[in-house]
């Protein structure tokens, strides 16, 4: 019942200490190992991470970093039957593993069982707005997509192929979740906390713009392109629902480029667009109670879906390939 935890991490020097040391306390008693999948931090993160006894491996400076590089990454240098995914900047709960390894065992057609994220930023629109969201991966009991990370099992990730698809820069929870069910597997989540999340302390229109910039609001782009064409397609199209989102975005766009040229005057047409922008984030603030949180909400709208249409036509690497990397330390 051992476990090889993976965290992911880019420039978490400030995080990574106290992630470490949660994971070494909550694997006491289990057994297992960490690694540090590093996508090439630029700060001291391997060098704190290099205190502890633990395996870090980092991504070749010529492979640029993705949000599903990183669990492939670290799935590729595991040995455990039992892989924990998390983040740089979170904490395991100490009692996780025992209950989820219990779940598990009791329930063979698993793949993956996960808890609560418990967003611990409140300083940013964006991680406000997650912890408000109401979505479907985010019930108890049976799920789509485990978003966060959690236990998965090793024999369910290699009967599909990988763990996590290198070329998605969002998204990659969904990918693999899709994946798994498609053969036949379900993932669970308990009613307890898993990690408790810290996030980046930034602005959030900054944070949209470093997404943007990183590429990592391609990902739900990337992710219909990764589909295209195979089994999982149609499951995928239904189940996702931000294509609903996106869709009434795109056409909301359309209709306010053409009511100016409806009017028998542009100005009018304008106004018109004016005014429903104003009504949109109006009822965006009242669903969010929120005035900061609605018109967040409207701009992120935005990014998103400018950026679908790029991610699907991106370049695609087969993903199952072996990552280009090196092993900075291996464990004493």
């Amino acid at each position: 019942m051992s476990v090889s935890v993976i965290l992911k991490a880019l420039n978490e020097e400030a995080r990574i200490g106290p992630a470490i040391e949660s994971v070494l306390a909550a694997l006491e008693g289990i057994g297992g190992e960490v690694i540090v999948a590093d996508g090439g931090s630029r700060d001291r993160t391997v060098a704190v991470a290099a205190r502890y006894p633990v395996r870090i491996v980092q991504l070749e400076p010529a492979i640029a970093p993705s949000c599903g590089i990183g669990p492939q990454l670290g799935f590729q240098y595991s040995h455990e039957p039992f892989i924990c995914l998390m983040d740089g900047d979170m904490l395991l709960d100490p009692g996780f593993l025992p209950d989820a390894l219990a779940f598990l065992a009791d329930h063979p057609g698993v793949a993956g069982v996960t808890g609560h994220v418990v967003e611990m930023n409140d300083t940013s629109l964006e991680y406000v707005r997650r912890g408000r969201r109401i979505s479907p991966e985010n019930r108890i009991g049976e799920i789509d997509r485990m978003n966060g990370g959690g236990l998965y099992r090793r024999a369910a990730i290699e009967q599909v192929g990988y763990l996590s698809d290198r070329n998605l820069h969002g998204y990659e929870e969904f990918d693999l979740g899709v994946r798994l069910r498609a053969r036949g597997w379900t993932l669970h989540r308990l009613d307890r906390s898993f990690v408790r999340h810290f996030g980046h302390a930034i602005n959030a229109y900054a944070l949209l713009v470093r997404r943007w910039k990183s590429g990592y609001l391609r990902g739900i782009g990337e992710l219909l392109r990764a589909a295209f064409g195979k089994p999982q397609w149609k499951q995928l199209v239904q189940e996702l629902p931000e294509l609903k989102l996106w869709g009434a975005v795109y056409l909301w766009l359309a209709v306010m480029a053409v009511l100016p040229f409806l009017t028998s005057h542009p100005g009018w047409g304008l106004a018109i667009d004016a005014a429903v922008i104003a009504g949109v984030i109006a009822l965006m603030s009242a669903r969010q109670r929120s005035l900061s949180l609605g018109l967040y909400a409207v701009v992120a709208w935005l990014f998103h879906a400018a950026a679908l249409p790029l991610g699907f036509f991106h370049g695609r690497e087969a993903p199952a390939d072996w990552i280009d990397s090196r092993i900075v330390q291996d464990i004493p």
